[in-house]
């Protein structure tokens, strides 16, 4: 896996903001996504979204791409096992933890698959983002929470940045919720995250990633980064 980077005007350069492309369900997205950049491919294992990967798919997807880039799985209140079952048969380097598991949950997880683990919560106020903080996981995902019905994630609709100025925690934070090469300038001056998370944002239909709106966040965050520099 390689770290994108940008040319700095100082002695260090400096990394390129990265891309999690998620709600990936064919190999030919995940593969152009590697290609465009990102930084990881999120594949959905959660039965009631229109952006879940079937297994084997997703086994195709790790046996091409390990070793390339991130593979990330996101589950919702899940059993361990399952959980456990899943990245091992993937080959998951991030397990993405988008329901109402715990801390204890989120370490177990992190022993049983020897994965990275991110936890998400979904924003709607201050409590939600000292929520977050109680979560000492690798990192950290800021996503939307929807006004109504009961959707984890892929809403294509965006949070107010601002709450997160009251997060005070040294987790690497991504940032999620209606992500896309439109916004994602504005975001990384904003809150300045680890990396941005997309979804919709990047998407011709759910499930169906389009490439040029893939290509196109990419070279925005990475643009954004070296404007910073």
């Amino acid at each position: 896996m390689t770290e994108h980077t940008v040319a700095a005007t100082g002695p260090e350069a400096v990394a390129a903001t990265r891309v999690k492309i998620c709600g990936v369900t064919r190999l030919e997205d995940a593969q152009f996504a590697v290609e465009a950049g990102a930084w990881a491919v999120g594949m959905v294992f959660h039965a009631p979204s229109p952006r879940r990967c079937a297994l084997p798919e997703a086994m195709a997807i790790g046996a091409a791409l390990r070793r390339q880039t991130e593979l990330c799985g996101v589950f919702v209140n899940r059993p361990l096992d399952e959980i456990a079952a899943v990245a091992d048969q993937v080959g998951l380097t991030l397990v993405q933890l988008h329901g109402d598991e715990g801390p204890v949950f989120c370490a177990e997880v992190a022993r049983r698959t020897g994965a990275r683990v991110i936890k998400a919560v979904q924003v709607a106020d201050i409590g939600d983002i000292h929520l977050l903080e109680r979560f000492h996981t690798d990192y950290h995902l800021a996503d939307t929470r929807p006004t109504s019905g009961s959707a984890r994630g892929g809403t294509g609709l965006s949070f107010d940045w601002g709450l997160l100025a009251a997060r005070h925690s040294s987790v690497p934070l991504i940032l999620s919720g209606g992500i896309s090469a439109e916004n994602a300038a504005a975001a990384i001056d904003t809150v300045h995250p680890y990396a941005l998370d997309s979804a919709s944002g990047t998407e011709a239909a759910p499930g169906r990633k389009d490439p040029a709106r893939v290509q196109a966040l990419i070279d925005v965050a990475q643009r954004a980064t070296s404007l910073k520099a």
